[in-house]
């Protein structure tokens, strides 16, 4: 079985998600579509059907966290030393194109969130970054086009 990396924020993120989900909004679902039925007729009933949709979408999401819980490998980054990046390490980089600076952690694929600047161990930069240490230049392949980063600082938070 395939093991999914996780900080252990990430971790605690996910299950009060699956908490929420099991206990909140399964049984709002359960409530609305008892009440879309009591409207009568199910074929030309839209607050059934959407009801219907969001209790699939909510099952489904309910079966994908239990899985990546019950197979969380947790990390705790703040255990971590050294300098070379490795899972849950935060990075400084520099543009060398526009000088623009920029942090990033790497996080396990069911916690990346780039509005947070928490990007996927499987990501393309992610990818570059692992295995070097402050000083190095990267390269990667971005949207759009190749771009090149030095390494400023490396920590585990």
């Amino acid at each position: 079985m395939e093991k999914f990396p996780l900080t252990k924020k990430g971790f605690l993120q996910l299950e009060q998600e699956l908490k929420n989900l099991k206990g909140v909004e399964r049984p709002n679902i359960i409530a609305a579509i008892s009440e879309a039925r009591s409207h009568g007729d199910l074929s030309e009933n839209a607050e059934y059907s959407a009801a219907k949709e969001k209790q699939s979408f909510i099952e489904g999401r309910i079966q994908e966290l239990e899985a990546v819980v019950s197979r969380a490998q947790i990390i705790d980054p703040t255990e971590i030393k050294g300098d070379i990046i490795r899972f849950g390490a935060t990075v400084s980089v520099v543009d060398v194109d526009t000088d623009k600076e920029n942090s990033y952690q790497i996080v396990g694929d069911y916690e990346a969130d780039i509005n947070n600047n928490k990007i996927s161990l499987s990501s393309p930069l992610a990818k570059a970054l692992i295995g070097k240490e402050v000083g190095d230049e990267v390269e990667y392949m971005a949207p759009g086009g190749k771009k090149t980063f030095e390494i400023l600082e490396v920590s585990y938070i």
